[in-house]
């Protein structure tokens, strides 16, 4: 018998969103705990926790705090930049740092320790995202390893890889993409999606014993009609996908239908956007004009609340999280506590 896929039929009602926490600065990714505890990258050098009351605390990171606000473009170029986060078995929070071009480790007090700015004598790169699988390897990304960042936005420059840490050490598992940004594992850790933000496209890698690549493709359509950034895997295998700069929440089902959720794009910037991206021209400034008002520079997603029901969306502007219920539980977080 074949199941009704949730997601089909279902739309979002803006008006059921809330918000949750306040003054965050670049929530990029967000980290949900079991009992409704939220942590979020901040921009200040550090996660922003959020409590389920509401209460909030920065937690700096203590070899690099920073406590100015800081304008987008500085965001982009300029110092400690926490971006994606995930959780280890004991609980402290790997870091990959967009702004050090480093993997850390930082404990719940804020204690940082460098894991690994280098792989074989060679600086990593933009690492932008983290995740810890069953095995407790760490698996990466690298947007780019071009100086600044930002050419290969301009030059389609495709060097990003994922790469891997485990204990024989760190190295690179695959390379070649474009814009290498969230990467997640199917329920059964057999696939490794890969969202290629410059590429528009999600790529999947089928993974083997110590973490060979056995096969790898484009999952879905070649083109989004837009710029994937974060995604997460629901529980019926839908990828939720969040469009950066062109600003929707979209899904992916697993028979290649996307259906859009949530569209908060800004049609004029956007369509500027598109010109200087042709013409190789982009500046930050020209990005966060595309900025929404519910998300702004929509970034990510994730699943959490006590049933894994509620969807809270990140990004690179906003202050607060927009939140709301979904029809649908996300996979179930390894470490979940």
């Amino acid at each position: 018998m074949t199941r009704t896929n949730p997601v089909l039929g279902w739309s979002l009602d803006p008006a059921t969103i809330t918000f949750v926490g306040h003054d965050l600065q670049r929530p990029e990714c967000i980290l949900a705990e079991q009992d409704g505890t939220l942590w979020t990258a901040d921009a200040r050098g550090g996660v922003m926790r959020i409590n389920p009351d509401g209460s909030q605390q920065l937690i700096a990171q203590t070899t690099q705090q920073r406590s100015d606000e800081r304008s987008l473009e500085q965001m982009i170029l300029e110092g400690t930049l926490p971006n994606g986060l995930a959780f280890d078995r004991e609980g402290n929070i790997i870091v990959a740092n967009f702004g050090t071009d480093a993997i850390e480790l930082m404990t719940r007090a804020g204690e940082t320790r460098v894991l690994y700015d280098s792989m074989n004598g060679r600086p990593l790169g933009k690492t932008n995202f983290v995740l810890v699988d069953s095995r407790d390897r760490i698996w990466f990304t690298v947007t780019t390893q071009v100086q600044p960042w930002t050419r290969s936005i301009n030059e389609g420059t495709a060097d990003g890889y994922v790469g891997v840490i485990d204990e024989h050490g760190i190295r690179m598992v695959a390379d070649g993409f474009r814009g290498t940004n969230e990467i997640r594992f199917d329920a059964n850790e057999e696939w490794l999606y890969v969202a290629e933000t410059n590429g528009r496209r999600i790529s999947r890698l089928r993974i083997g014993a110590d973490a060979a690549v056995l096969e790898r493709e484009v999952y879905g359509p070649a083109d989004l009609g837009g710029y994937p950034d974060g995604f997460a895997i629901d529980s019926t295998g839908n990828l939720w996908i969040t469009l950066i700069v062109t600003e929707k929440l979209v899904v992916l089902t697993p028979e290649g239908e996307l259906i859009t959720l949530l569209d908060d794009g800004v049609p004029e910037a956007l369509a500027r956007y598109e010109q200087h991206a042709a013409a190789g021209t982009v500046t930050p400034a020209i990005m966060g004009a595309c900025a929404g008002k519910l998300a702004p520079m929509m970034a990510s997603v994730t699943f959490g609340g006590p049933d894994l029901r509620t969807v809270y969306i990140g990004s690179l502007m906003g202050t607060t999280l927009p939140s709301f219920r979904a029809p649908v539980a996300g996979l179930a977080p390894l470490h979940w506590r």
